[in-house]
């Protein structure tokens, strides 16, 4: 019996069948790469920690270590010894500060003013140097930045950076993960003379476009992208900020 395609119970049950036809190849291929995506953030992560400490491509200094050797070098220079999640002045050492994720801790604060935020830190050693990185979030122009900032064994000046993006405008925002400006923050001074916390802010203006001050608590911002390094600005302020009471009693 031939089937009436024409009706309008023909059009709704069909439409069914392939919902439920999509939807379940989709849930099964999230489900069967589930742990390769995850496998893929965690590469990612390392990377990004590794350039905020110098460690990239030996044969580009600008590009991350290649990814099948990021789980090597992670070993090396952080492993598991230098793996911290922060609660205020305290840390406790751990080999999940990986499950961490900015984003959430930040939503968490948001709906509860009294949750007591978690913040991982990555402790790792070089060329006889520590390097302290810290994982940081903040909001763009259009959508959401985020960047790891290495900062040394006296807290005070900043030793490497990485930054991105997820929606910044191509050629101006978009332009905070380039080697022009993430360099700009090595060096530089998070403390004024007088020993007050400032952080770095990302000026238009700062008439200093190669980056000789490295005192004066700023670097210069990108042309056109006003919004997104106000962002900046306020991510790495923020984000250095939350640590510093954890950093003090490191001191002592």
């Amino acid at each position: 019996m031939a089937i009436n395609t024409d009706k309008n119970s023909y059009t709704i049950i069909f439409a069914i069948a392939m919902v439920v036809v999509v939807g379940s190849l989709l849930a099964f291929t999230a489900s069967s790469l589930k742990e390769r995506i995850s496998a893929n953030k965690r590469t990612e992560k390392q990377q990004n920690i590794l350039f905020a400490m110098g460690i990239a491509d030996p044969n580009d200094p600008n590009e991350f270590v290649p990814a099948e050797r990021a789980q090597e070098l992670f070993d090396k220079y952080i492993g598991n010894e230098g793996q911290y999640i922060v609660t205020g002045s305290t840390a406790e050492k751990t080999t999940d500060a990986f499950d961490i994720e900015v984003k959430k801790e930040n939503d968490k604060v948001k709906q509860d003013s009294n949750y007591e935020r978690k913040m991982p830190l990555f402790i790792g050693e070089k060329d006889g140097q520590k390097y302290y990185v810290v994982p940081m979030r903040g909001n763009g122009l259009w959508d959401a930045i985020w960047g790891y900032v290495s900062l040394d064994k006296d807290f005070k000046t900043i030793q490497g950076a990485f930054f991105d993006h997820k929606g910044e405008t191509p050629g101006l925002g978009a332009n905070i993960k380039e080697a022009f400006f993430r360099d700009d923050f090595k060096g530089e001074n998070i403390f004024d003379a007088s020993g007050s916390y400032q952080g770095v802010t990302v000026k238009k203006g700062n008439a200093d476009p190669k980056n000789e001050r490295k005192e004066d608590n700023a670097v210069d911002a990108i042309a056109g992208a006003t919004i997104t390094g106000d962002g900046v600005t306020a991510m790495v302020k923020k984000g250095i900020r939350m640590y510093l009471p954890y950093f003090e009693t490191l001191k002592k």
